[in-house]
């Protein structure tokens, strides 16, 4: 344990020495940018794909998917905000969005690799274009994997309500029956896991060298458990302190959305920098 907390001291002091603060600030104003164009492209793309499907989609189903793991006094102004533009919005609109998403995104994933970089105290050896086409290629895998999860709410319910019909009339002896409610227990696992995958990713490929599962471990659980320990307290604060629409007016929704992003953008800084200091332990070493 104090191995632990003598490389959590040494994460928030690097942390606070490489102003990790205004890097966090740059992280969460591009993604903030990318939000909208980013949701209204996928929810577009998630549509389209249902239809081949012959299904019908639940745009709040995927809206929760997306947001599930914001804070709900957070997410409820976005998600507002959200369906009135898709109400008005095309496919053709949506994919030019998604264009700007991407880049948008791409800078904060950058910023992200300039942190994790700093942290595990590599030297940036690669040319611009390819660690730029990295993080695009990170922004459009993570817009793959959110829409392909979706797509498979949407549809495995369909198909697994077939089977269980079928296998009942095949061998009604057998109770084949899925119990109520258990797509919403697949939501709840599309939501807690796909954030902790993309942390992860983060880790893994960013880096200059890529490090082994068992060193970026610690930090990714440690951004993990920080980011939902965030998301709960900044909720609270939000719903029984905070008054951004005294403050920001009609800008309120957003500001929180911002100050959100911001805190688990310092999050996953932190969570890099104690990796760093765990991987600077085993050396014995302590750099800056």
């Amino acid at each position: 344990m104090l191995y632990l907390a003598s490389a959590l001291v040494e994460a928030a002091r690097r942390f606070n020495a490489k102003n990790s603060w205004v890097l966090s600030s740059h992280i969460a104003m591009s993604m903030m940018l990318a939000l909208f164009p980013f949701v209204l492209f996928t929810v577009a793309l998630a549509s389209a794909f249902t239809d081949l499907f012959s299904q019908t989609m639940n745009k709040d189903e995927v809206l929760e998917l997306i947001f599930g793991a914001w804070p709900q006094t957070v997410a409820d102004p976005i998600v507002r905000e959200v369906k009135a533009v898709l109400q008005g919005s095309s496919l053709s609109l949506a994919t030019f969005g998604g264009v700007f998403a991407v880049y948008f995104a791409s800078n904060g994933v950058d910023a992200i690799r300039l942190a994790i970089v700093s942290a595990y105290h590599e030297t940036e050896a690669r040319p611009f274009w390819l660690s730029r086409m990295i993080c695009v290629l990170l922004v459009i895998a993570g817009g793959i994997t959110l829409l392909s999860a979706v797509v498979f709410e949407v549809v495995l319910p369909f198909y697994a309500q077939t089977l269980s019909g079928y296998l009942q009339d095949l061998a009604p002896i057998v109770n084949w029956q899925l119990g109520a409610g258990w797509e919403n227990g697949l939501n709840g696992i599309l939501v807690m896991t796909l954030p902790l995958i993309a942390v992860a990713v983060c880790h893994l490929v960013l880096p200059v060298q890529r490090p082994k599962w068992i060193w970026i471990l610690p930090g990714v659980v440690l951004t993990y458990l920080l980011c939902w320990l965030a998301s709960a307290a900044f909720s609270v604060y939000v719903s029984r302190f905070a008054e951004y629409s005294t403050t920001y007016a009609g800008l309120a929704g957003a500001m929180a959305a911002l100050v959100f992003l911001y805190l688990n953008a310092a999050i996953l800084i932190f969570g890099a920098e104690f990796n760093g200091a765990l991987m600077d332990q085993n050396r014995g070493e302590r750099r800056e």
